[in-house]
């Protein structure tokens, strides 16, 4: 159980720091990261699908075998294992931020300075600002906190429980790609497709988590497991559907509806729209809280996870019978 607790304090110190740092502003591993990526991409674009998936194993690859390596570099030293894991957690998990970046648009809001909210907004997501009045970016960032819930959080914490430090970098890896390539632009329909299609993937099981302690957390958990059976599965998106959905019944609101990427407008599916009510700036400070009880929540779930699965398998190992001889 040594490397079991190992993680499980390392993962609790990272979240921690999290919590109380939040992002630096400068040298994050992750836009060291995607400073990588870029140049990758920069040597290997091709308007291919073969070529994009290339580009998404080396990156990918790159990261988890980093992780593999400094992962049993410590392996001798639990406090070595424990500091790596709290490093990793708080690299990739970015909760604080999400939080802070969406109070700072409700700020503004509150103050009538939609300006001020629209110039903010593109640091939580990629709509066109000036195309949404105060309601329309209130609603934008309700959707992103719970979508970035799933991603910068929830997700990262399963996949580290599954497979430690490679885990949780292979993670964020697999997202920071999704969001630099994946999108549907004329450049990356193609060449990033691998990256979108494994992006899928690899937050499934996050996202289900996710949608599942919003209902726990919020303060309407009928509401949110009503919205998730009733709407999920008409979202565009496999996993943002669940916890978009689950949210806005958590919270009791609206969420979906017309929107505009890029200059290209999209009219998705109401979400909750049977008991919903519009999103109100009000919301925004809502949505943070329940998104930080949601991390907490998935820290104590996914660890617990790890360590019972280890403890069955342990027990499982001492009871099986030894061979018998001829």
């Amino acid at each position: 159980m040594g490397a079991d607790r190992s993680y499980a304090y390392g993962a609790a110190a990272g979240l921690l720091g999290d919590l109380l740092l939040g992002d630096p502003r400068r040298g994050h591993p992750v836009a060291v990261f995607g400073r990588a990526a870029g140049a990758v991409e920069g040597a290997l674009w091709h308007d291919h699908r073969g070529w994009g998936a290339l580009h998404t194993v080396v990156c990918t690859g790159g990261a988890v075998a980093l992780g593999t390596v400094a992962a049993r570099a410590v392996r001798p030293c639990p406090p070595a294992s424990a500091a790596l894991t709290a490093a990793a957690v708080w690299a990739v998990v970015g909760g604080t931020s999400l939080a802070r970046e969406a109070r700072t648009v409700g700020r503004a809001l509150e103050a009538g300075d939609i300006e001020a909210a629209r110039a903010r907004l593109p640091h939580l997501c990629g709509r066109d600002p000036q195309a949404l009045d105060a309601d329309g970016i209130a609603r934008a960032v309700v959707e992103s906190v719970a979508e970035n819930t799933s991603d910068a959080v929830v997700g990262a914490l399963v996949w580290g429980a599954v497979a430690g430090v490679p885990g949780l970098l292979g993670f964020r890896a697999v997202n920071t790609l999704d969001a630099m390539v994946g999108h549907r632009s004329p450049r990356h329909r193609r060449y990033g497709w691998a990256s979108a299609r494994l992006d899928d993937l690899a937050g499934w099981p996050g996202a289900r988590l996710t949608a599942v302690l919003a209902a726990v957390a919020g303060p309407d958990p009928r509401g949110a497991l009503r919205a998730w059976q009733a709407d999920a599965h008409r979202h565009p998106s496999p996993n943002a559907g669940p916890v978009e959905a689950s949210f806005a019944g958590a919270l009791g609101v609206r969420l979906g509806g017309t929107l505009s990427y890029g200059g290209r407008v999209e009219h998705r599916p109401v979400l909750n729209g049977a008991s919903g009510r519009t999103v109100r700036v009000t919301d925004i400070d809502r949505a943070a809280r329940l998104s930080r009880r949601v991390g907490l929540l998935a820290l104590g779930t996914t660890v617990a996870a790890r360590l019972l699965v280890k403890s069955v398998k342990s027990s499982r190992s001492v009871k099986s019978p030894k061979g018998r001889g001829k």
